[in-house]
């Protein structure tokens, strides 16, 4: 029997209820030695809470789940562990506060027979992994000192160390360039040439084609497909998870750019970013593309105020500003939507109706009491106008899925008054239909005469939306291309510098 014909683990008519919620109804799921298996749909779809059953946090209502034809009960993850499934989550949960080596040991520290930790056989083990990965970090580092794409080949290393025969990657690219991207695929082969099952989740639809053989497609808790991957297409996947056909999800109305509303004039922060100068028009989308530490997310952050710059200027429709906090940002008619929207967009724990009106308080309150009804109708308008999907404005964020926490960040804004949008990294970590609602408000901003400074490290994305794109490298500005420049190729080899290489061999 070859690897790709041998069953490790199978799922046969797995039921999940919730309190007034079917998330699963009768789904059958299979993964094999040596085969990445592709795992997709929208938010909601049903995926985490098939996955949860598999390590342990979730138990069926019904069904059963078989590991090499034998039924098995994973009732924690611990037990999960015992049958090596291991997982690699997007959230990378790692001991922040101790070395690769100690991560790889964690729960079973060697030690000599008179109870001493053996740090050296530590250290040595965990190098030789990281070697025959090539991954190329030092086992005795902090975690907390490496990025973010070297603390998630961490974690993969230490599945590949725990001789885990099922790898669960859940939104393993969300923080990743493209050249991390492509170091992680490579990783990912081998563990499959290694004979070890791999499930694959991913909203990038492009990466399933290119690293999966099969995929499976859910849809309300349902099983819709399981096919070979060279079987489909991109469209024919994405009709499949949505439940209907969908064109070009960037096909959205470019508006004529005639007037300035933002320009930045030589800011500079010594060692993170120099002499940048860029304009942005009403109803423009600009967009800001660098590789990891490229130092556009700082830019864009100096001009929100939340980060310092140490020269430069800004101005607002023509007149220069003195941003030197978010809320004097804010004043001037600029809204921020970060990358980590949990911790610094929203407030996880209130309501739906208070995260909305955060931004707002003060104006619709007097002598320290809001006004309520005020206070209700921006958040039912808010809503509805942008189809946040929650049982109502009472509901706690926290329960509301990726797409839609990023919609209520973005009508906190809307309901401020902004015109001009700084979006980081806008549809890390959600589904292609929240992605596609995204696109759709963005082209209605626009519409409206907004401007939309965009931070993005998925180049097909910025790319699809952008009016014009200027490239980071190392702090500097490599040039900006329109439209009708754009090309992957250039994008790329600008944000890896070599144009300035090559200046300086000159």
């Amino acid at each position: 029997m070859t690897l790709e014909n041998k069953e490790i683990i199978r799922m046969e008519k797995i039921c999940k209820q919730f309190p007034g919620v079917q998330a699963l109804e009768n789904v059958d799921f299979s993964i094999y030695e040596g085969q990445i298996h592709g795992l997709v749909g929208e938010n909601g779809a049903g995926k985490s809470t098939l996955i949860k059953m598999l390590t342990g946090a979730l138990q069926p209502t019904s069904g059963d789940i078989f590991i090499d034809g034998n039924k098995v009960v994973i009732s924690d993850p611990i037990v999960a562990r015992k049958f090596k499934i291991g997982a690699v989550y997007q959230d990378l949960t790692v001991a922040k506060d101790l070395t690769v080596a100690e991560n790889f040991f964690l729960g079973q520290i060697p030690r000599n027979r008179f109870g001493i930790v053996r740090w050296r056989y530590m250290s040595k083990k965990a190098a030789e992994v990281l070697k025959e990965l090539n991954i190329r970090v030092d086992p005795n580092m902090i975690l907390e000192k490496l990025t973010a794409a070297q603390k998630e080949m961490v974690l993969i290393a230490k599945q590949y160390f725990k001789k885990y025969r099922v790898v669960i990657f859940d939104e393993p690219t969300a923080l990743l360039t493209s050249k991390d991207t492509d170091e992680l695929f490579q990783i990912i082969r081998k563990l499959k040439k290694e004979g070890v099952g791999i499930i694959y989740i991913s909203h990038r639809i492009e990466e399933v084609f290119e690293i999966c053989d099969t995929v499976t497609v859910l849809r309300d808790g349902k099983k819709i497909d399981s096919i070979p991957i060279s079987e489909t297409d991109i469209d024919g996947l994405i009709s499949k998870m949505v439940g209907r056909d969908v064109s070009d999800m960037y096909s959205i109305t470019h508006q004529s750019l005639t007037e300035e509303i933002l320009r930045v004039e030589n800011l500079s922060k010594a060692k993170v970013f120099e002499n940048i100068n860029f304009t942005v028009n009403r109803g423009e989308i600009f967009g800001l593309f660098g590789l990891v530490n490229s130092g556009a997310t700082n830019i864009a952050r100096a001009i929100y105020g939340a980060a310092r710059f140490d020269r430069g200027d800004v101005y607002i429709d023509s007149k220069k500003v003195k941003i030197n906090s978010p809320s004097i940002a804010v004043e001037n008619g600029m809204g921020f939507l970060p990358e980590d929207k949990k911790i610094e967009g929203l407030a996880i724990k209130l309501s739906v109706r208070h995260n909305i009106n955060l931004g707002s308080y003060p104006k619709i309150s007097r002598m320290g009491f809001v006004k309520g009804k005020l206070e209700v109708n921006n958040a039912v308008e808010q809503v509805e106008a942008l189809n946040i999907r929650t049982p109502g404005i009472e509901q706690t964020v926290m329960n509301l899925s990726g797409g839609n926490q990023q919609k209520v960040v973005l009508a906190k804004w809307l309901v401020n008054k902004c015109k001009i949008f700084i979006f980081e990294e806008p549809t890390a970590g959600i589904d292609v239909g929240a992605k596609e609602e995204i696109y759709k408000i963005l082209e209605l901003l626009i519409k409206k005469g907004s401007a939309i400074v965009m931070i993005s490290s998925y180049l097909p994305e910025l790319m699809g939306i952008a009016d014009r794109i200027t490239v980071i490298y190392e702090g500097r500005q490599m040039g900006t291309l329109s439209r009708n420049e754009f090309n992957e190729k250039r994008f790329l080899q600008l944000a890896s510098g070599i144009n300035f290489k090559e200046d300086k061999v000159r």
